[in-house]
């Protein structure tokens, strides 16, 4: 018969009622020990009390993190038990199901679900190898602390959603990670000294983490840096284990929680960021830690009403008041205003600043207390988005109290742009002057300090090194650097920041002192009203250190902004409404801002805006050139077709070839606007232009940060990879100037510098800020559009991001540049249209009006054409000119000879040109082209002749052997038809009236005054131009059928009687046909 097995009974059964009633015997210890030592029962319902409230703790914690580890296992079911209504609240929905916009990463969640035991094992060796040492070491009882245990568990972080924003700059990317940990961490530690045990055993941690990958480089790998940081506090719960268990008792279980939270917000919140560089020697490192502000929120904390009495007395059969008081918060920036006693209606009529970095995403938060002796009772909470803020520049409004609150709170909220015009200090100064803030003065401006570095810091008494650290003071605030130890030349790396309530009168000290805080190692004050005068108001220097050593000095970065509130102020009625509320005595919503937001005045583009420069490439000539087209198997060389690539900022140019030649000379020339972003090179890549495949010639490199540092560079570069040649290549960096007076040497010098291969050069950079638009019309159906806007001058053309959520008043907040090369005759087209193509508004901007307005911007609203009536877009418009500074580049390039000259180019005003003569040996024909700028049109008040007048320019260019005549213009030509004649200009090298020294310039129709601004140029040796005669004959083009053409006049120059050295622009009247000259 079988026999079925069960489990063994064992001694198993006694084992575990022994084990049981120890266990009893352990919990009533505290109950003996307390009779024992003759206490009262008190004692004794305490610790049952602690005991208790320990242990309702750490279910309740248990609980939670059973709950969050169910839903990260099976989210899919959770979620849709969601969405059936069954038993999840929408906010604990992931956040990529609330928020469309919001991605899933589940490829970077199994990525760190494969990675994570890898993870547990790097961070089980730098606590164990690392901290633990460091731990030791810093206290002599703690010369036993060791982890015995460190397990991240098997359940790993979790990113919850992604989302990008795009748009905010072209210089960086920014990612918003919505994270998840509820994780079975297991830590233990040990100091065996004190038989003391501790640890923490699971964890949860939720919150939204931005990551900003800046600066993007174009070099591996790509970015510079990463930033990371909380916009908003995180929310944090440990479960602790050992002698921590007592953090768990209710009081210290909050207490515990907040001071970790403190720690972690100490460096991981705004305004506190982690900066992580992933390229070595990173200068921008102090900036990223620490960048300027978006801007400033001046919140008025003006007054509440109807709050909740929490003042209650006999048993609450009397019903008192409060004591309330507010708590504003900006991340970890927070303001505690006074108490105002016995009222449910306070007025603070307070005044406090805060920092913002990131709009939208920070906030403000307002929470109202009732002060008592023990603890303060909760009255209500408000929060807003400083998005709203930016948006309105002037928000005052009521805000209902949430979170279980009732009544309102009364705020003035005021965007304070930051500014580098220091001409607007005396009006901030008087404005705040009218304003009565408690408890601080308003502030005029803000000072930010990159302290870098110091040198040869003298030593100790001892001789030996210093642990110098720096305290740095504005009035009454001081803020200190961490500590460098032992050295005399520190590296500090760190940013502070100070408000300023009178810049022009403050000054800021600087101390350097040892650890100890005791002995001096030198110091320095700085008046700020240097800063006033400074360019871009920055001082970026060493500065000498006094009552130190002789070569002591520091180095600091010192950055001044204006605070300027650029909007119409907020009028609030008599009897504020709540928000979205109708006054209807004055039928409007006067007491919401939210409601009809005053819209900026002007635009508010970031401090990188109109920062661009542009790159001006030379690309000359080439030498010794491998030959590639060989024949008969290499038994005869040949030579080869060279052309070149040109590669910058993501654009790319491609030469003319030149066939046969392993000497080739382009000079042609590129423009390319660029900025600072570290790790950008010009690239030459040389090439053999081929039938099938182009063989490889060589290539070359330059760092643009040489470019942008020298200015102007003049080089034969060795071509690598191959074994031999070199390419002359120059290369200018132009900077902007919003200078409208030096136009037209700009135009001068353009004309100079052109070449016979290259496209018209530039003479301004515009620089357009696409700001906001209002008032768009509306889809059919009454529905708001989703806009986006081209913008295109001449065939450049540009397109904003498309908003993400229909609206009629859109904000872009994206910058533009486009290269002018005329702007008298040139105009900014603008669509804005809807995504699927419809047209919302259209407008065109002549850039004559840019140049005609004050240092070349506009900065307001426009109408919008073809459109509803109050349709607008808000734009900063900005001209700089680009003036070259080094007109010599095209110094010894050779123009291919014998080739006809019809250079289309056309200017409104006459431009004179200088020798393109530069040194190969270094030097530059600047000055000569100042006399000749300054000479130009020397003799304009010329008696005018019947005929008219031809200018023109003629010198003799000596290095290339070359003689050079630019036709400008000529003026009051007479005709015979009433329409006006068809002009051109024919010129001629005699005694020769051939083909080969004939040139013309193109037809200008219907003038009397006609522009031509164009070159010619003659292959002569010096002696044999001495012997020429120029004749330059001003004809009629009458019919396109007929090959005659009717003269208007001609001037007869005899070469050896001009001063061919100077090239000025002259005048000559212009004679008849038959008579002499």
């Amino acid at each position: 018969m079988e026999r079925r097995e069960g489990p063994d009974p064992g001694p198993a059964g006694p084992a575990e009622a022994l084990f049981a009633f120890g266990k009893l015997l352990l919990r009533l210890a505290p109950v003996y020990l307390a009779g024992r030592l003759g206490l009262s029962l008190g004692f004794v319902l305490l610790g049952l009390a602690l005991y208790a409230g320990w242990r309702a703790s750490r279910q309740g914690k248990e609980q939670s993190l059973r709950a969050a580890s169910r839903l990260l296992e099976d989210e899919e079911r959770h979620v849709s038990a969601a969405a059936a209504g069954l038993y999840l609240s929408p906010r604990e929905l992931p956040a990529w199901v609330s928020f469309p916009d919001v991605e899933k990463a589940e490829w970077l969640n199994k990525i760190l679900a494969q990675a994570w035991p890898f993870l547990g094992q790097y961070m089980e060796k730098l606590l164990v190898q690392n901290i633990a040492p460091i731990i030791r070491g810093s206290n002599t009882h703690l010369q036993t602390f060791t982890f015995t245990k460190v397990d991240l568990g098997e359940k790993p972080l979790r990113i919850m959603g992604v989302k990008v924003h795009t748009g905010q700059s072209k210089k960086q990317i920014l990612l918003d990670l919505s994270i998840s940990y509820v994780g079975d961490i297991h830590i233990d530690v040990e100091v065996k000294k004190f038989f003391c045990k501790a640890g923490v055993k699971g964890m949860q941690l939720h919150g939204v983490l931005r990551v900003i990958l800046e600066p993007l480089i174009g070099d591996v790998p790509l970015v510079g840096a990463l930033t990371m940081f909380f916009i908003r506090r995180p929310t944090l719960d440990i479960n602790w284990t050992g002698m921590t268990n007592l953090l768990d008792i209710p009081g210290l279980s909050s207490f515990s929680d907040s001071m970790i939270m403190d720690s972690i917000a100490a460096f991981l919140v705004l305004p506190n960021r982690l900066l992580v560089p992933l390229v070595p020697d990173l200068q921008e490192a102090a900036q990223l830690r620490s960048p300027l502000p978006r801007g400033i929120v001046r919140v008025h904390l003006l007054e509440a009403r109807d709050l909740q009495s929490k003042d209650k007395y006999v048993k609450g059969l009397i019903e008192g008041k409060s004591d309330p008081y507010a708590l504003v918060r900006v991340g970890t920036q927070v303001c505690t205003s006074r108490v105002v006693d016995e009222t449910l209606n306070p007025k603070w009529n307070e005044t406090y600043e805060f920092v913002v970095h990131e709009v939208p995403g920070q906030e403000l938060e307002v929470e109202l207390f009732d002060k008592d002796p023990d603890q303060d009772d909760f009255l209500g909470r408000m929060k807003l988005d400083f998005g709203e803020v930016l948006q309105a520049r002037v928000l005052e409004e009521w805000f209902p109290l949430q979170d279980g609150g009732r009544g309102q709170l009364r705020l003035r909220l005021e965007w304070l742009t930051l500014t580098s015009d220091a001409s607007k200090l005396e009006q901030v100064l008087q404005r705040n002057r009218g304003i009565s803030s408690k408890p601080e003065a308003p502030s005029a401006a803000i000072l930010v300090v990159y302290l870098d570095r110091a040198q040869e810091l003298p030593l100790k008494k001892s001789s030996k090194e210093p642990n110098p650290m720096v305290q740095l003071s504005v009035q009454d605030i001081t803020r200190e650097s961490k500590v460098v130890y032992n050295t005399s030349s520190p590296v500090w790396d760190d940013a502070f920041r100070f408000f300023l309530q009178d810049p022009a009168n403050q000054d800021i000290d600087v101390q350097v002192k040892d650890d100890t805080r005791q002995g001096s190692l030198g110091s320095v004050t700085v008046r700020l009203s240097r800063l006033l005068s400074a360019e871009d108001m920055t001082l970026d220097q060493w500065f000498q250190l006094e009552n130190s050593g002789p070569g002591s000095r520091i180095y600091m970065k010192l950055v001044m902004r204006i605070l300027f509130l650029d909007a119409p102020e907020v009028c609030l009625s008599a009897r504020p409404c709540a928000p979205g509320q109708l006054d209807v005595e004055t039928g409007a919503f006067t007491g919401s801002s939210v409601d009809v937001p005053p819209r900026p005045s002007r635009a508010s583009p970031d401090a990188q805006f109109g920062t661009e420069s542009v790159i001006r490439i030379h690309l000359l000539e080439a030498e010794n050139l491998i030959a590639k087209d060989n024949f008969m198997g290499g038994m005869i060389r040949g030579k080869s077709d060279p052309y070149a690539k040109v590669w910058l900022a993501g654009q790319r140019f491609r030469s003319r070839v030149v066939k046969e030649e392993l000497n080739p000379r382009w000079n042609e020339v590129y423009e390319v606007i660029v900025n600072d972003t570290p790790g950008q090179e010009v690239e030459f890549d040389l090439y053999d232009k081929d039938v099938d495949k182009d063989d490889f010639l060589g290539r070359c490199k330059i760092p643009l940060k040489r470019v942008l540092g020298s200015r102007f560079i003049d080089e034969w570069l060795p071509l690598e990879d191959v074994k031999s040649g070199r390419l002359h290549v120059k290369l200018e960096c132009l900077s902007p100037t919003p200078n409208r007076a030096e136009l037209e040497q700009a135009l001068m010098v353009n004309t100079l510098i052109q070449t016979q291969q290259s496209a018209e050069l530039s003479s301004a950079l515009l620089s357009i800020f696409l700001d906001r638009a209002a008032d768009l019309p509306l889809r059919k159906g009454s529905k708001p559009p989703s806009p986006y806007v081209t913008l295109s001058v001449r065939d450049v053309s540009y397109k904003s991001k498309t908003t993400s959520t229909p609206t009629a008043e859109p904000i872009w907040d994206e910058g533009f540049s486009f290269l002018i090369k005329r702007p008298h005759v040139e105009s900014l087209e603008l669509q804005v249209k809807d995504e699927g193509g419809q047209g919302l508004g259209s407008l065109s901007l002549p850039l004559t009006q840019v140049l005609e307005a004050e240092a070349l911007t506009l900065d307001r609203w426009f109408p919008l054409a073809r459109a509803d009536p109050r349709s607008q877009v808000l734009l900063r418009v900005q001209l700089g000119i680009l003036v070259s500074q080094h007109s010599g580049v095209e110094a010894h390039s050779t123009l291919a000879a014998s080739e006809e000259v019809e250079s289309p180019l056309e200017r409104l005003e006459p431009e004179p040109y200088a020798r393109e003569d530069g040194d190969p040996r270094g030097a530059t024909p600047t000055q000569e082209l100042r006399q000749r700028l300054t000479h130009t049109d020397s003799n304009s008040e010329l008696a005018e002749g019947p005929l008219g007048q031809l200018q023109l320019t003629v010198w003799y260019h000596a290095d290339e052997r070359k003689l050079v005549a630019i036709v400008h213009s000529c003026r009051k030509l007479k005709g015979s038809s009433k329409d006006g004649p068809d002009p051109y200009v024919s010129l001629i090298l005699l005694p020769d009236k051939n083909r080969v020294t004939k040139r013309k310039t193109t037809v200008r129709k219907k003038t009397l005054n006609p522009e031509f601004n164009e070159r010619f140029e003659w292959e002569l040796p010096p002696e044999e131009t001495t012997r020429r005669k120029l004749e330059a004959c001003v004809k009629n083009s009458v019919s396109f059928m007929s090959r005659e053409r009717e003269p208007l006049g001609k001037v007869h120059l005899d070469l050896s009687q001009v001063d061919l050295a100077q090239g000025r622009a002259q005048w000559y009247n212009l004679k008849d046909d038959r008579s002499g000259s």
